[in-house]
């Protein structure tokens, strides 16, 4: 089925989707609606401790598992969206009375402790494995000789995560990747006039299969009747007070625009509550009422996800990115400079939170979208320095990846507000390579990606391996 085809049925199940009557009912809800933002169910993760304590040739002692417990318990309090269960030391565990209770977990994370000979550990620890749960393995130096057998299991295709390591907080990173995909299964996102990106992300019963995420489409006129229906004077106090009162400074739009804008936004929030998703992106989103710029801005800023011209590709990489890292991304509009070995990436639309919402504030310069050079946009100051990853997810089966370190911002009109150079590894190299092969599609497809802070690289990898997708290195 083509990327057409699935765009003309989204557009009927919308328009059939929802008359004047209920939308206006849902709307005067989801204003009353306290839960914003939206928060996740816990992730259930099984813990189980493989190997002995205590006593000759016992590397670990009894107290180990009290010190798992506790560190476990700081990433339950830190993360606020996990949960632990379980807990059986094996031995003196039985593995039969333990595979059935991993039914209802979302993972499981196994503590070597020791295991002179190794063997009936990994042995142990490889039937866990082939129930399918996505599985970590936590093996600190001196647990005994099992570790020879682990690498085997991830080149048998097992979706485990290998933690050969004394750096207990890798364990954290895993965790957080753990929630990615059971966090995927409850999300859904709203789509004004339709997905665009590549063929399988587009279509909305591959995406759901797939993935578990649910595709709600929404028509423009949906959108402009929620805009309506914003009292202006809940519009100006938006405005001032996230937007009017922060700027570093105002270019181009007027004090009114900006309202409209702010107004737009509070739209998008009630419809997105009223519908229960948690990401919106839409391919009209430089139309009217007013331009997504400010509004998916302070979307990402509150840790939702808010993806323009209503790329779908991008709006499930930055899910993905936003539940393992709880991160925003900027999604880029490059370019590419072999003299300076440099990618650079600019866009109108930029979350004012690139470390997280918790996060201060970059400073950011209220200007107009710059290609039609009307409606309300930022140019946010990115700092220099930081490490970037940029990738994408597509197709629904691999992720694009590569890295860089901001060390310019420009200005330049010919580009759009948000502008910031990155120094790769090698420019030409990805000049050549880009979409390493496998992107098809149209501009929207092949041009766009996004940008997250920290260098991402590895615990991707290792998320591929825990959902079962590609990933492939641009740069």
């Amino acid at each position: 089925m083509s990327a057409a085809m699935n765009r003309r049925d989204f557009l009927t199940v919308g328009a059939a989707g929802a008359g004047a009557v209920l939308l206006g009912n849902q709307i005067a809800q989801a204003a009353e609606n306290p839960d914003w933002p939206p928060k996740m169910p816990p992730v259930k993760i099984y813990k189980v401790f493989i190997g002995r304590t205590g006593g000759i040739y016992l590397s670990r002692p009894t107290a180990e598992i009290k010190k798992f417990d506790d560190y476990l318990a700081g990433i339950e309090k830190k993360l606020g969206d996990v949960k632990f269960i379980g807990g059986e030391l094996m031995p003196p565990a039985e593995i039969g009375k333990v595979l059935p209770k991993l039914k209802d977990a979302d993972g499981v994370i196994m503590f070597h402790l020791s295991g002179h000979g190794g063997g009936a550990p990994a042995q142990t620890m490889g039937k866990i494995l082939d129930t399918g749960v996505p599985a970590a393995v936590f093996s600190q130096p001196f647990s005994g000789h099992g570790w020879m057998y682990f690498p085997q299991w991830q080149k048998a295709g097992k979706k485990v995560v290998l933690l050969p390591t004394s750096d207990w907080t890798e364990i954290d990173r895993v965790v957080g990747l753990m929630r990615v995909a059971p966090h995927l299964r409850k999300t859904k996102i709203l789509v004004v006039r339709g997905p665009l990106g590549t063929e399988p992300a587009c279509d909305p019963k591959l995406v759901k299969a797939r993935l578990g995420v649910e595709m709600i489409p929404i028509t423009v006129e949906e959108t402009m009747q929620a805009h309506k229906a914003i009292d202006i004077k809940a519009a100006e106090a938006e405005a001032q007070k996230y937007w009017l009162s922060k700027a570093k400074k105002i270019v181009e739009p007027t004090k009114d625009e900006i309202i409209n804008s702010a107004r737009f936004y509070l739209a998008t929030k009630n419809l997105m509550i009223a519908k229960g998703t948690q990401a919106v992106t839409s391919s009209n989103c430089m139309g009217g009422p007013a331009k997504c710029c400010l509004t998916y801005s302070k979307l990402n800023d509150l840790g939702l996800v808010g993806a323009c011209e209503g790329d779908i590709d991008s709006t499930l990489t930055m899910l993905i990115f936003q539940y393992a890292f709880g991160i925003p991304g900027f999604i880029s509009d490059p370019v590419i400079d072999t003299a300076n070995n440099a990618l650079i990436h600019f866009h109108c639309t930029c979350t004012t939170k690139m470390a997280g919402p918790n996060s201060k504030r970059l400073p950011f310069t209220i200007r107009t979208q710059s290609d039609s050079e009307r409606g309300v946009s930022l140019e946010v100051e990115m700092p220099i320095g930081q490490t970037v990853t940029c990738a994408k997810f597509i197709n629904l089966d691999t992720m694009l990846i590569s890295t860089g370190k901001i060390f310019k911002i420009t200005h330049d009109e010919l580009g759009c507000r948000t502008q910031f150079w990155t120094k790769v590894a090698d420019a030409r190299k990805m000049f050549n390579n880009w979409g390493a092969g496998i992107l098809k599609g149209g501009v929207m497809a092949l041009l766009h990606r996004d940008v997250f802070f920290g260098d991402r690289t590895q615990d991707i990898k290792n998320l591929g391996i825990l959902m079962g997708f590609n990933v492939v290195e641009e740069g």
